[in-house]
């Protein structure tokens, strides 16, 4: 498997920021999460080509510490994107093949399952939890 590019908070919203710009249909919007969800079927991995990741390498043990100053949680549809908190920095960026849009994508692991994770990258919701949010 290829080194894939460690994206910096920047270059993540300019990632976002394009593929938020992307009009027109795609089978990759229909299903298309905008919260945390489990792989829909209608959107197969196959679909997607993984281009960078979040995943700092020197990051050994990765912090599963979930940033929500506003009230939200995990499954809020306008949890914010943090790159040093969970799930962000357990995710690898992944682009629909056919129409260019971007999606967060990890695998979360139980005691008894494994659930491909995915949600669409909104540029709106990306923070930086260097600054206080209010």
């Amino acid at each position: 498997m290829p080194d894939l590019p460690l994206l910096d908070l920047a270059a993540l919203r300019a990632l976002a920021r394009d593929s938020a710009a992307i009009a027109g249909a795609c089978a990759c919007v229909a299903p298309a999460p905008i919260a945390w969800t489990s792989m829909p079927m209608e959107l197969p991995q196959s679909r997607l080509e993984r281009i960078a990741t979040l995943i700092a390498a020197a990051d050994y043990e990765l912090s599963v510490e979930e940033y929500h100053p506003r009230g939200t949680h995990y499954w809020s549809p306008d949890a914010p994107i943090a790159i040093d908190r969970y799930p962000g920095n357990h995710c690898d960026v992944w682009r629909c093949r056919q129409c260019g849009r971007c999606f967060l994508h990890y695998t979360e692991g139980g005691g008894y399952f494994v659930d491909r994770r995915i949600r669409l990258l909104d540029p709106a919701l990306i923070v930086d939890t260097s600054i206080a949010q209010d």
